[in-house]
């Protein structure tokens, strides 16, 4: 019975113990409570990741002045020296017309567009109008397509706006396999007299209906990664033609606000960052009495302000007869881009090129204007895909 008691006495003993070692070792892990300056002292901040770099800024402070500009000429392609003309003068891009297409096969026409992208540093735009109707550079060749590709007009009144689509998918699938990435179309004029020059190349209706057809046809083209180019900003109305003299637009205002601006804004809705905007040659007096729209600063404004445009804005050609006696000194591609333009198109663009780079080196034009206008031309290629490679 003592034993008994003993083991007792001694297993309570180390219990008694334990349960005082395993309070002291807990007393002994706790942390002391912070002093009053410790508790009042800021919590040390992680250094935020930086962003990343923008690859098209990269692309852009890599590039010369004279990369720079030739990247702001989408001109008419040469009959001779094509492809050194890619390297002489770092051009954005090439626009084929009929002489360019014809008595081609579509294989021959697919490896002269790929001679041009092989040379080029930076992927070129290759463009083209094939609107339908009445201007088709590609399908009036037999040997690519056997019918030319019907007018908008025609189109609808066969099928709908579901025969409009499928005929822009159509041509969209054409075209890139040709190596073509800017369709310059569609027109987004409004025009319902069949008197207007502009009406056979029109939709043919009023302004509503005008931009139902313009965010169809858009957003198809964007879907099909095509580049898009709503043309003639800010509408061209009922003015005659202006390849062979100067077109006064007398409308007030308010008609380009109800009625021509609609189709323009349903393009830039619909078609994203593949649509692209063309100016035209036409003195509208509301805007801009003196100067035509494609070198008018204040019809710029209202487009990229007022219509809150943030893409790419290109000249209509600017060797035209409307735009050819502005520049006293021959430099009209100057004004142009002075003028908010990110993109020229031309045909003289060996003469003027080397004007755009003495007046940026003379101080008439800004550095900075030539920056923001390159920048939105690669952002263009980025969006369609054509600086993949590279950036």
């Amino acid at each position: 019975m003592k034993r008994l008691l003993a083991a007792l006495l001694a297993a309570c003993s180390l219990l008694s113990l334990s349960a005082c070692g395993e309070t002291a070792a807990s007393s002994e892990e706790d942390p002391a409570p912070p002093t009053q300056e410790e508790a009042a002292a800021p919590e040390p901040q992680l250094e935020p990741e930086p962003e990343p770099a923008d690859p098209v800024d990269t692309l852009l402070d890599s590039m010369t002045l004279e990369e720079k500009v030739g990247q702001l000429f989408f001109v008419r392609c040469p009959a001779e020296n094509a492809v050194e003309d890619v390297r002489t003068y770092h051009l954005g891009g090439y626009i084929l017309f009929g002489r360019d297409t014809k008595d081609n096969t579509a294989n021959e026409l697919i490896q002269t567009i790929q001679s041009y992208q092989d040379t080029a540093a930076i992927p070129l735009l290759i463009g083209v109008d094939e609107e339908g109707g009445t201007v088709v550079r590609v399908s009036s060749n037999p040997h690519i397509r056997s019918e030319k590709f019907a007018s908008p007009q025609r189109l609808y009144a066969l099928g709908g706006m579901d025969r409009v689509t499928a005929d822009a998918h159509e041509k969209d699938v054409l075209l890139k396999a040709l190596g073509f990435n800017v369709n310059l179309a569609p027109v987004a004029d409004v025009s319902t007299d069949p008197g207007d020059f502009i009406y056979p190349r029109s939709f043919g209706q009023d302004e509503t209906s005008t931009a139902s057809y313009v965010s169809a046809v858009t957003a198809k083209m964007s879907g099909d990664g095509m580049g898009s180019v709503l043309k003639h900003f800010p509408g061209y109305g009922s003015n005659a033609d202006t390849h062979t003299g100067i077109a006064v637009d007398d409308r007030p205002y308010e008609d380009f606000i109800s009625g021509d601006f609609l189709p323009f804004s349903a393009g830039f809705d619909s078609g994203g960052a593949l649509t692209s905007v063309l100016v035209s040659h036409n003195i509208v007096e509301c805007m801009d009495p003196n100067l035509p729209a494609s070198l008018s600063p204040a019809v710029h404004r209202i487009l990229r302000e007022e219509l809150g445009f943030d893409g790419v804005v290109m000249t209509d050609d600017l060797a035209m007869d409307a735009v050819s006696a502005y520049a006293a000194d021959g430099a009209v591609a100057v004004m142009a881009l002075q003028a908010g333009n990110d993109l020229v198109l031309t045909t003289d663009y060996r003469a003027q090129i080397p004007k755009v780079i003495d007046a940026v080196e003379n101080g008439m034009l800004s550095e900075d204007v030539i920056d923001a206008a390159c920048r939105r031309v690669l952002r263009w290629k980025q969006f369609l895909g054509l600086l993949d490679g590279i950036l």
